[in-house]
């Protein structure tokens, strides 16, 4: 039996364990988990450092070391996010009725654990907490398989974890960290069908595609965002500068950025000039269609097809349309189903965008930003869903589960 084999069926014999673990029980070993992190927030900072060391001296890109980077406050969100988790309602054994037959079944559904979820991610060393939290309340064991970039930081946090789990008595297992990021090991772990119930990719373009392309378990597609504000004729110009903002520059290297704006044209005369103003302010670099470009300075000219870009930086696309319609067709070509924006101050319309707008989020007059799991009431989630398996959107606790039926007779039989 190779690593990764036996890996995965340890896993599945530890999912097992949680299956009528009281939730009173999950949430205190959970308050137990985020308060052990905070307190070996220096462990975690040291082998951090190790981390971002390798990233610069391999060139990474700003935004990836972003994404890598752990600090004391950053930990402490972390370590936030797990006792919210602890006090989100546990999904587990949730019933909801279906009715009787009139042959007098009594039928029901249950929610119940999917069993093992393999988390397959990059330079994120928060997913670990956060996965790893958020499958042990919901029931499952997880298998996580960081980049080698968070290799260290991903030890460290699911170290932690494992020990508190093995207070509690339960098997370090349920948390488990495939011990280095070889792509020799990755393809055995997509092959693991027997004892791995679903795989979740959360990274780069490329990541997702090799998973998809290879692997024989389930994928739920958490793809790149490409996350538009559509500026509508009827917006105001003062919400609608606070949202391209927050959406741009709060934080570049994440994936509810905003990354392209569209601006009706009988708004844009007065719109773009007070966008160019403060983008420039930010030092966003513009790429923009042939209309748009001449209210900015340097902007780089698009031509259709090269729109739909993931920048993960401070630089953002900028088209002008001559209708909602022709927005929402714009979007459609080039979103990523991930989060579209409307600011405007005609319910109608807005209503129009939301409904018609393929997206897993599609906000009025919101920032992007609030495309989180934790900011929708969820508590921290394990990624944003892009494909319309049975989750679509920020996937939290209800998401890591699904429903079995129940059916009660009376030594029914059928004729």
């Amino acid at each position: 039996m190779n690593l990764i084999t036996q890996l995965s069926e340890q896993a599945a014999n530890a999912s097992r364990s949680l299956v009528n673990l009281e939730s009173e029980t999950k949430n205190r070993i959970l308050i137990q988990m985020a308060d052990k992190i905070r307190k070996a927030a220096s462990l975690i900072l040291e082998a951090n450092k190790i981390d971002i060391q390798h990233a610069k001296e391999n060139n990474l890109p700003a935004a990836m070391i972003d994404r890598l980077l752990l600090t004391d406050e950053r930990i402490d969100i972390m370590a936030k996010g797990i006792e919210e988790i602890a006090v989100l309602a546990d999904p587990v054994g949730m019933l909801r009725e279906i009715g009787e037959q009139p042959n007098g079944l009594k039928i029901s559904k249950m929610r119940m654990p999917l069993g093992v979820v393999c988390m397959i991610y990059e330079a994120r060393p928060n997913v670990t907490a956060d996965a790893g939290a958020l499958c042990f309340k919901s029931g499952n064991a997880i298998i996580l398989r960081g980049g080698k970039e968070a290799i260290n930081s991903s030890k460290a946090i699911a170290s932690i974890m494992q020990q508190t789990l093995a207070s509690f008595g339960l098997p370090e297992a349920l948390i488990t960290v495939i011990p280095n990021a070889d792509r020799e090991l990755l393809m055995d772990l997509m092959q693991q069908r027997e004892h791995i119930d679903v795989i979740i990719p959360r990274g780069g373009e490329g990541l997702i595609n090799f998973v998809t392309d290879n692997s024989k378990i389930p994928v739920i597609q958490h793809f790149k965002g490409v996350c538009h504000l559509y500026i509508d004729k009827y917006a105001d110009l003062d919400k609608a500068i606070k949202l391209l903002l927050n959406g741009k520059t709060q934080r570049t290297g994440v994936c509810n950025a905003l990354e392209g704006l569209v601006v009706h044209k009988d708004i844009a005369e007065q719109f773009l000039p007070m966008a160019a103003k403060v983008l420039a302010e930010h030092e966003v670099t513009i790429h923009a269609c042939k209309q748009a470009a001449s209210y900015f300075n340097n902007a780089d000219i698009l031509a259709d097809n090269d729109f739909g870009q993931e920048y993960l930086d401070l630089e953002i696309a900028v088209k002008i349309v001559d209708s909602l319609q022709h927005a929402m067709d714009h979007i459609h070509v080039n979103g990523s189903n991930h989060t579209e924006v409307i600011c405007t101050e005609d319910l109608e319309r807005s209503q129009r965008f939301q409904r018609s707008v393929d997206a897993s989020v599609v906000m009025v007059n919101a920032s992007s930003r609030f495309s989180d799991g934790s900011q929708l009431g969820l508590g921290a989630e394990i990624g944003i869903a892009t494909t319309k398996l049975h989750a679509y959107g920020p996937m939290g606790l209800e998401s890591l589960t699904a429903e079995k039926f129940l059916v009660t007779g009376d030594g029914h039989v059928r004729s």
